[in-house]
């Protein structure tokens, strides 16, 4: 699933080429996707997108009376390509663009949304209105994590890919996290300090941060590419290194399944 970094790399690689003029037409070639797309999805037409912006990891395309809502889903991409290149399977949503190029919604296992809002501000929409502040914004702090950690026994890297405490922090992120942080995914998220949390929310926006900037290094033109920026080159530490030695210390990572979702640790640097 694309997560956080790598929503914010498609909305970087597409804005030049979207804000500022207007989609000239939509083509709708598969309509079922998570939320089937929107009937009226073609009153975007003709209004000059004024700005792409990104909420957790949903994209927002803003018009001056409407905004085009985007979700990847599990597999979803957008790229940007030539209109007469040859359409793949998966092309569902085709936003045309004046001159010779198109933004291709591609999505195999048809989990994302591509949703047409009317006038009003899209952050009220049921899908983004309960979710919590971004993990790169002044919103998320220390007393945040504290307040939503206090008396749950839930797992706290359970409690940190809760979309409705803090955005984006999805499974590799929360690992890598983790383990910078010092603190094992399983402890009750009660029973993690203040101070540990203050180390946790700094450890959430060094993940985040750094991968964001190496994709923005990587970056070059979205035109003709994939359209799947991927999990960028990152030193990952324990994420997906089962039994290998930890980059800290030598011990071999843990290795555990964890609310339905693989979960990796030291057992010496994390406690």
């Amino acid at each position: 699933m694309p997560e956080l970094p790598e929503v914010e790399t498609t909305r970087r690689g597409i804005a030049p080429h979207l804000v500022g003029k207007p989609i000239t037409g939509v083509i709708v070639r598969d309509s079922r996707l998570r939320h089937p797309v929107s009937a009226d999805i073609e009153d975007i037409c003709g209004k000059p997108v004024t700005g792409i912006r990104r909420r957790g990891k949903y994209l927002i395309a803003d018009t001056d009376d409407g905004a085009l809502l985007i979700h990847l889903g599990m597999s979803g991409s957008l790229r940007v390509c030539e209109r007469t290149e040859d359409h793949r399977k998966h092309d569902h949503v085709i936003l045309c663009l004046p001159g010779t190029r198109e933004i291709r919604y591609h999505d195999p296992r048809r989990f994302g949304i591509v949703l047409h809002l009317p006038a009003g501000d899209p952050l009220d929409h049921p899908l983004l209105a309960s979710l919590g502040p971004e993990p790169l914004s002044d919103e998320f702090t220390t007393a945040h994590l504290k307040a939503a950690c206090k008396g749950r026994t839930a797992p706290i890297k359970q409690v940190i890919m809760d979309a409705g405490i803090v955005v984006g922090v999805g499974n590799i992120y929360a690992s890598e996290a983790l383990h910078r942080a010092g603190i094992r995914p399983r402890t009750a998220a009660r029973r993690v300090s203040g101070p540990r949390l203050a180390r946790l929310v700094a450890a959430i926006r060094e993940v985040l941060a750094a991968s964001i900037e190496q994709g923005g290094t990587t970056l070059r033109d979205f035109v003709n590419s994939d359209g799947q920026p991927g999990y960028f080159r990152q030193r990952l530490f324990v994420y997906g290194r089962a039994e290998e030695p930890c980059r800290s210390c030598s011990t071999p990572i843990r290795h555990a399944v964890l609310g339905q979702r693989a979960t990796y640790w030291c057992p010496v640097c994390q406690r």
